[in-house]
């Protein structure tokens, strides 16, 4: 059955590296006012926008102090409904993003529980007492160390931060407030959520400790806080008493679920509108473990975690697709790895990628201009607390300071949230004052200012909205075609008795491969020609083309 969400082009912003309005060095909800036209331009139909509620920002603002409020740095209430009207003028929807798994240790439920143990605040966190002088058990927080923090005689339990002290979701009283608050977010008319860690909300309550698997002697809390038995009824009961309600869009975080469950997660009752699937997002670094962990992928390795993916979510739902967001580096200095590709053509070859895929497209801030990572040289250059903690963690595992360095350069979270460069004017279009984390290395920090990234996006979704091939890009049925070239990525869209081919080649040399049928007529080119003969077809370099074939084997 198809919904209202299934044609959507989201555009994720990170509010306070998009555009500074006041001239204070931080992005803020007026600035994505003043920008409304450049992204009706850009022709995407919603934006989601990362956390903008108050916090003291020791994850930049993944920790709410107050979630019906926004942040000062932000704005003002006014400010966020005045964003609201006007984004509805001209027809770009907004999601929020929901953070329900934890607040910040200055909300005032988690203040209430610490100034009275016997005060009803104090169940809607978890609180345990130590063992033998020690932390409850040897868990390790996803941001490193014990997931424990000792207050008095006992500790309380964050699976992220320690200023990010979990909610207890066995709480109902707990659940129906935060139920409550969701509703009236609806009530103001957003057309939904980006629902953060949601996976984490169920713990094992049994709370044993498991063997260690690193040198700090912790294990990751993994194992026993993501996607445990039992999650189920809270996700269902989420579903029925906030989002069914106002046939919102939900999009899930949620990592680490198996694809025998997506049907629960996505299908046609499942608990979200959609997912992100983060297998083929995470190529680049090992599965299991924390992000550091490089992995010496290749282009089949990547290209079989994407079909697997999109074949696995068509047979029960729908996808979420994305090759960048706030926690992930940028991808073209992710997926391509010769630094002299790191160019407008391996972007807009990118761009076809993710705009002819099955699902709905979510384009981050900056992917639309080939923005790249930066390089730091200094650990004290960071501001990301999870790339601060990782460095020391790789150190502590043998690896040299340098390595350490070169690490959190390629991964941290801090390479995708650097201001927006919007030109090349003293502040880059982005402020006047100094920013509250420094620029991409701008020389090299971005491939297009001359908006030829730009105006290739605008391209592709066109080509999704408003072409004769929306429907075919929109609802077709995704196939992988298998080419025997490792560099080539090749999968088909039928719809209607219409069938295109789309061909990636992800890599650095030439190759000449032969389609699997005749050929009608190219749809888009990342290069200015292309050389077809019948069915053979040279592909050079890191060359994306859309083609429309006959729907036979001739």
């Amino acid at each position: 059955m198809k919904k209202w969400w299934m044609n959507e082009i989201v555009y994720q912003i990170y509010p306070k590296s998009f555009k500074d309005s006041n001239n204070d060095g931080i992005g803020d909800i007026n600035g994505i006012t003043e920008k409304l036209d450049y992204l009706k331009d850009l022709g995407i139909t919603m934006i989601w926008i990362c956390p903008i509620f108050k916090s003291p920002m020791a994850d930049n603002g993944y920790d709410i102090s107050d979630f019906k409020d926004i942040d000062p740095q932000f704005g003002s209430m006014q400010d966020f409904e005045k964003l609201l009207r006007e984004s509805k003028k001209v027809g770009i929807k907004i999601l929020l993003d929901l953070v329900v798994n934890h607040t910040s240790d200055e909300h005032e439920w988690f203040k209430k529980a610490l100034e009275d143990k016997n005060s009803k605040y104090k169940n809607y966190y978890i609180f345990k007492k130590g063992i033998d002088g020690q932390p409850p058990n040897n868990w390790r927080s996803i941001f490193g160390g014990s997931v424990w923090e000792k207050v008095d005689d006992e500790y309380y339990f964050h699976a992220f931060h320690k200023k990010q002290p979990d909610l207890n979701w066995e709480n109902k009283e707990m659940r129906e407030e935060i139920y409550a608050m969701i509703n009236w977010w609806l009530e103001k008319g957003i057309a939904g959520f980006r629902i953060d860690s949601i996976t984490f909300i169920k713990k094992d309550q049994d709370y044993s400790s498991l063997p260690s698997d690193g040198a700090d002697g912790l294990v990751t809390c993994k194992h026993k806080t993501r996607n445990r038995p039992g999650i189920e009824h809270f996700l269902l009961e989420l579903k029925e008493k906030t989002f069914a309600k106002y046939d919102a869009l939900t999009v899930g975080e949620a990592p680490g679920v198996d694809y025998n469950d997506f049907t629960k997660y996505i299908g046609e009752d499942g608990y979200f509108s959609m997912i992100f699937d983060f297998k083929y997002a995470d190529i680049d670094v090992e599965s299991g473990t924390d992000w550091f962990k490089r992995t010496n992928w290749k282009v089949s390795d990547f290209k079989n975690k994407l079909f697997k993916s999109q074949e696995e979510i068509q047979k029960i739902g729908w996808s979420a697709n994305f090759l960048e967001n706030h926690d992930q580096p940028r991808v073209l200095s992710k997926l391509i790895k010769e630094p002299e590709f790191q160019n407008e053509t391996a972007a807009k070859a990118l761009a076809i990628l993710l705009m002819t895929l099955r699902g709905v497209p979510f384009i981050y801030q900056g992917q639309e201009l080939g923005m790249k990572n930066f390089v730091r040289n200094n650990i004290r250059e960071f501001d990301d607390i999870s790339s601060i903690d990782n460095y020391y963690r790789s150190i502590k595992e043998g690896f040299t300071e340098q390595e350490a360095l070169n690490f959190i350069n390629l991964r941290s979270r801090d390479n995708t949230r650097t201001p927006m460069l919007w030109n090349l004017e003293k502040g880059f279009g982005f402020s006047e004052a100094k920013p509250w984390i420094e620029y991409s290395n701008h020389n090299d920090g971005i491939c297009s200012i001359n908006n030829n990234v730009y105006d290739f996006y605008k391209k592709l979704i066109s080509l999704k909205k408003e072409s004769e091939y929306s429907e075919l890009i929109t609802f077709g049925k995704f196939s992988s075609i298998e080419i025997d070239k490792e560099a080539i990525i090749c999968f088909s869209r039928e719809y209607n008795n219409k069938k295109l081919l789309v061909f990636i080649n992800l890599g650095a040399q030439e190759v000449n491969i032969e389609a699997p049928t005749k050929i009608k007529n190219v749809i888009l080119n990342n290069y200015e020609d292309i050389k077809i003969l019948d069915k053979k077809i040279t592909m050079k370099p890191y060359q994306g083309i859309i083609v429309e074939v006959s729907n036979d084997k001739s």
